[in-house]
């Protein structure tokens, strides 16, 4: 399907990547992954044609058909979303003005006998037997059926795509893609604006899709549950295996483990030649044995073991003044978008230095709040800043607020104040950004590399309050974990806005569930959040709530059908309680390989027996769906 050999990339003098090789076939699910600025966004805008590589060659069938989901989309305003995703079948949409043109031509006509009338007759034969092959008569369904699977609703078809936020937007722009039958996918962070629901949807598309996929993404669980392949781009080489991310990384380790041994070993052998050389150098009669060990060194090829990139951001978010002890008052506020409540006289009081979650589902107010503390919509209701309250926010959609026409120096630079510009180019430096890469176009910044810039940024304002939302988008796992102990150790007050359970671990102490317009306070940590919720995970929690039947209603209900449902609620548990041990034992395996890797790994058949309990556990959260789902169906 695609051949890419000898692909080759730089950047101001220096490569991102060279002499990239490998190939796409039907079938591959590539997650493709690499530390933010690797290189994996290059690598699919070179893929989609988007960009010219330096050296190299992509050769594909002419008639293949590639999509693209980007980070950052622009869309035409005043088109519905129903227009916007019937962009996907321009074609049809081609065939569909010419018919009406055909047809507007033989209304107004009376010349019946005459040879002009007869040829539009024959062009609208021609053009409807067009339109049937190319799905003229299904594209509608099948795009409503897409787009609910995406979470839009049917009320939402004929709002203007202005009305909504990036990440639905977004949403729309995969939409077209899944609805364009391409040969090849590149999606670049699929997942950043999807919902539970959708996420799990699009993971059952994909499995079933046909063609090739290539996904940039940072969402280990969506990587294992869809791919079958992995490609790491690390220092410019790519290591392609044909495991899901998971497997990938220990077979990685084994590697490495591997190569280790392998150069051990052959080091104490040169070592050994080496001392034989020096002992037969010195005697005439073993001069030529001595010349002969030297050319059988020369001819070694020395083992090298993987280099793995550990180059990381310095992060610390220091503390401007001392606030008031209240620092946030929000009383009955409200806010809708149009006939869309999003708010009903919420209440909130925010302490200093309190550590705060805002979750829930996709939708459910979450941002919206957030933009309302930071003064960025307007609203109803009170809302009241304590003295000395200094505001830093991170926002989720980081494109909007950076400017793509800017460098990244200069982007420091206008954010600066005169006590702190002379230190840009430090605070750009502990952020990754050196050298010359300070005078890339933020336009050209990959979406780790946005999230890190307006990290930096954000050393430059004053702030006792930080409020992130989804910080970790984009993020690789070493920069999420290097983003988390820099807010532990943040002596301020924290408001996150996240869905990344293992990332809140630790970082809250008091959790609001934003739910049906309102908000849920929890006087803990996120897993005592959780725990009170009855969930092992936010997969969990941010699945759509099953609207039950009301005590009238189970009342007409058959015996069998009750029983049926019993029956189910049962298995539920039972699936639940299985996958809560199992969840549990990997935890405690994952732990004794931290502590004693060489050990464990030593014992037979650990690594099958490792992954049997990973596919065992999968299989259980597959089976804890089909029967929420039959729940679902069964009670509707």
């Amino acid at each position: 399907m695609m051949n890419i050999h000898n692909l080759s990339i730089s950047f101001q003098g220096e490569y991102l990547f060279e002499d990239l090789t490998f190939k796409l076939g039907n079938g591959d699910r590539v997650g493709l992954i690499g530390k933010n600025g690797a290189g994996k966004s290059t690598l699919l805008r070179i893929l989609s044609r988007e960009m010219e590589p330096d050296t190299g060659q992509i050769a594909t069938d002419k008639t293949l058909k590639i999509g693209f989901l980007k980070q950052d989309i622009d869309f035409e305003y005043g088109r519905t979303v129903l227009e916007e995703s019937y962009e996907a079948f321009k074609a049809i949409k081609q065939i569909e003005s010419e018919l009406e043109n055909i047809n507007t031509q033989l209304a107004e006509r009376s010349d019946y006998e005459s040879e002009g009338y007869h040829q539009l007759m024959v062009d609208i034969n021609e053009l409807q037997h067009q339109y049937e092959i190319l799905g003229g008569y299904n594209y509608q369904g099948n795009t409503e059926k897409i787009l609910q699977g995406l979470g839009f609703k049917r009320d939402d078809f004929n709002k203007l795509t202005d009305t909504f936020s990036g990440g639905w937007r977004m949403r729309i722009e995969l939409a077209k893609l899944l609805l364009e039958d391409n040969d090849v996918l590149l999606l670049d962070e699929p997942t950043n604006h999807l919902d539970i629901e959708s996420i799990i949807w699009l993971e059952s598309f994909l499995k079933n899709y046909s063609g090739a996929v290539v996904i940039v993404s940072h969402d280990r669980m969506f990587l294992d549950n869809v791919t079958n392949r992995t490609i790491e781009i690390s220092l410019g080489r790519i290591y392609d295996y044909p495991k899901p991310y998971s497997k990938y990384l220990v077979l990685r380790e084994e590697l490495k483990a591997q190569q280790l041994a392998s150069q051990k070993n052959q080091q104490k052998q040169i070592e050994h030649t080496e001392k034989l050389i020096e002992k037969f150098r010195a005697k005439a009669s073993k001069a030529s044995m001595a010349q002969s060990l030297i050319k059988k060194l020369d001819r070694i090829e020395r083992i090298e073991v993987d280099e793995d990139d550990q180059s990381v951001m310095c992060l610390n978010f220091p503390v401007s003044v001392i606030p008031g002890k209240v620092v946030i008052e929000a009383d009955h506020i409200s806010k809708n978008y149009g006939d869309n409540q999003v708010l009903k006289d919420v209440n909130l009081l925010i302490e200093r230095d309190s550590k705060t979650a805002f979750v829930g589902q996709n939708g459910q107010g979450k941002s919206t709040l957030a933009k309302i503390i930071v003064g960025e919509i307007k609203h109803k209701g009170h809302l009241k800043l304590g003295h000395n309250v200094q505001l830093g926010y991170f926002a989720q959609n980081q494109a909007e607020y950076l400017d793509g026409n800017k460098t990244v120096l200069d982007t420091m630079i206008d954010a600066a104040n005169e006590t702190n510009r002379s230190r840009v180019r430090d605070i750009l430096g502990s952020f990754l950004f050196r050298g010359d890469e300070v005078d890339k176009y933020v336009r050209v910044l990959s979406g780790g590399e946005r999230n890190r810039l307006a990290l930096a940024k954000l050393m430059l304002q004053p702030f006792n309050v930080l409020i992130m939302d989804e910080p970790t988008n984009h993020l690789d796992m070493t920069s999420k974990n290097v983003l988390k102990e820099a807010l532990k150790r943040y002596e301020g007050t924290l408001i996150l806005v996240s869905h990344d359970r293992d990332f809140l671990q630790g970082l809250s102490n008091k959790v609001y569930e934003f739910k049906d317009r309102k908000i849920k306070e929890y006087l803990g940590d996120i897993d005592y959040y959780l725990e009170s919720r009855n969930v092992e995970n936010m997969r969990e929690v941010e699945k759509r709530t099953i609207v039950k039947d009301s005590p009238k209603k189970k009342q007409q209900q058959s015996y069998e059908e009750q029983k049926r449902l019993k029956a189910l609620n049962n298995k539920l548990s039972s699936v639940e309680a299985k996958i809560s041990q199992l969840e549990k034992e990997i935890k405690a395996v994952d732990l004794e390989l931290e502590i004693n890797y060489e050990a464990i790994t030593s014992e037979p058949n650990f690594f099958d027996n490792y992954q049997k309990m990973k596919s065992h556990l999968q299989d259980l959260m597959q089976k804890w769906e089909d029967i929420q789902l039959e729940i679902e169906q069964f009670v509707d």
